[in-house]
């Protein structure tokens, strides 16, 4: 009785496992290697398509050139030794064995079945990997051929395993394949997929099929399709410019919030306030190299610590400025715009001295790589998105700072009315140097986010000085408000403008309508009223 039941579950276990260990046919293994090319590739889609172990290692063998065939039999050669594809017998090869012959039609079948046999594996990123191949395969040069390979994937028993990511690129490949179906209803309806999709990749080949389709069906799908994708990528594109303008506009926030204090409310212009943003920068880039020399395993957080040492290194500097030079030219602008502009000079030295005259590269952390993908052709990348919260962030605790802190009520009775402010008790001369340190602490923030988004270098901060005082000065001196307000306008203006003008000219176009603007009104977008700062 048990040898009875012993017995039945061998029986069964070769009934299921049996005929995939074995799927591979002599016959199959010949008409890979042998024959015309494309019997060949007509061969290499159906085995790929249900592919078993046999197969899938005869394939990769054949991609590899380590096959051989003789006397009806393919060998798959190993070292020295060969090993029958079809039986799996380990033996010398023959000699004479010929080597089959491989061409670019050939070997593009290849690389599009090896991307099938990828996309069985569970590693999400190496199916996304051999997606992505079959999609290209499909749109630049589609071959029928390939259509039994993506139907398999797509099949019901095998796209449950697969990534959402890559089953959205097999469906585009299987659409764009089926638009050279015989069939009127296929094509009408890959036609409409592929629509539907709104990516740019599908446009030329949608436009292509539309100059050699006959049935009138068809084209009217097809030109639906055209259109539905026309507008989506305009969308996309004012949407990607939007973005473009708001991400240089939290640029330009970060970089004339600093300012926005010492010069806003202070009435401090300080022309080395771009070289408080480069220090910023480089207490970053400096912060990054020790992470990488001693915590390397930690290396993806180091921008946690780089924010607190970019803040205090410039607001360090931007006391001993205010201690040293500032303090004593309160009330006496030219002279002050002077002393800031020698100092900007001697930091930049000082720089080049420490670090070289060469750009340092900042490197993003893991979590600030790669983007989100919007409307199909729309990719927002994540340290800008990242880099438009964080000026959110540091406007939001200026804003707590000025109107809710101990120090922001000094900052406002001092730059109100001074001589009140001391007969009060306010030590004004600590209150000067705290507001100081506090806005060149902002602008090291400022540099630190800078550094996501490009090399750093001693020249940094003279990129951004000049738009930083037009950025404070259109908004309306003193009021964050117009910041805010003014560094976004501005962002997205120019970002507009250079679509239509180019980068120099729309730089100019902008300076011009700043020059207008405070011509026809001096105090700015928001002006201070009465008794309010």
């Amino acid at each position: 009785m048990m040898l009875r039941v012993l017995r039945g579950t061998v029986l069964a276990m070769a009934a299921v496992w049996g005929p995939a260990a074995l799927a591979l046919t002599a016959q199959d293994a010949l008409q890979l290697v042998e024959g015309t090319i494309g019997e060949r590739v007509e061969a290499l889609a159906r085995l790929a398509a249900e592919p078993d172990d046999q197969a899938a290692a005869l394939i990769r063998a054949l991609a590899d050139e380590s096959v051989r065939y003789q006397d009806g039999r393919v060998f798959i050669v190993e070292g020295d030794r060969a090993r029958d594809a079809v039986s799996g017998e380990t033996l010398a090869l023959p000699e004479g064995a010929e080597e089959p012959m491989i061409n670019n039609r050939l070997r593009g079948a290849l690389q599009t079945a090896l991307a099938g046999l990828d996309l069985l594996a569970d590693d999400v990123a190496t199916q996304r990997r051999a997606a992505a191949t079959l999609q290209a395969s499909a749109f630049d040069d589609p071959d029928p051929a390939q259509l039994p390979l993506i139907d398999g994937a797509l099949a019901p028993g095998h796209a449950d395993r697969l990534d959402v990511h890559a089953r959205e690129s097999l469906l585009l490949a299987q659409a764009a394949l089926q638009l050279g179906s015989d069939e009127v209803p296929v094509r009408q309806a890959a036609a409409q997929k592929l629509g539907d999709a709104r990516q740019p990749i599908v446009r030329a080949l949608l436009q292509q099929r539309l100059d050699v389709e006959e049935d009138a069906a068809v084209k009217a799908s097809l030109k639906a399709s055209l259109s539905a994708v026309d507008r989506s990528l305009a969308t996309s594109a004012a949407l990607g410019q939007v973005f473009t303008g708001v991400s240089l506009g939290s640029i330009l926030l970060l970089a004339a919030l600093g300012l926005a204090i010492t010069y806003g409310l202070m009435g401090v212009i300080n022309m080395a306030h771009g070289e408080l943003i480069m220090i910023g920068a480089y207490a970053t880039y400096v912060v990054q190299s020790l992470f990488r020399q001693y915590l390397p395993g930690a290396f993806d957080w180091y921008l946690l610590a780089a924010l607190p040492a970019a803040f205090l290194s410039s607001a360090l500097v931007g006391a001993l400025m205010e201690r040293s030079v500032i303090r004593f030219l309160y009330g006496r602008p030219l002279e002050t715009l002077l002393a800031t502009w020698g100092i900007s000079l001697v930091l930049m030295q000082a720089v080049r001295s420490l670090f070289g005259a060469q750009n340092v590269a900042v490197e993003n952390p893991a979590w600030m790589s790669g983007g989100v993908t919007v409307l199909g052709n729309l990719t927002l990348p994540w340290n800008r998105i990242v880099i438009i919260a964080f000026a959110m962030l540091v406007l939001a605790g200026v804003a707590l700072l000025i109107s809710r802190t101990r120090l922001g009520l000094f900052v406002r009775g001092v730059t109100q009315n001074r001589p009140i402010a001391a007969c009060m008790g306010v030590n004004t001369a600590r209150v000067d140097t705290f507001a100081f340190a506090a806005g060149s602490g902002i602008a090291g923030l400022g540099g630190c986010a800078l550094s996501q988004v490009g090399n750093v270098g001693p020249d940094l901060g003279q990129s951004y000085i000049v738009d930083s005082f037009m950025v404070v000065v259109l908004g309306g001196v003193g009021q964050l408000a117009g910041t805010v307000y003014a560094a976004l306008g501005l962002g997205v203006i120019n970002k507009f403008l250079e679509g239509w003008t180019g980068a120099v000219l729309a730089k100019i176009a902008v300076l011009v309508f700043i020059i207008v603007f405070i011509q026809k009104r001096p105090q700015g977008i928001f002006a201070l009223k009465g008794r309010t700062a």
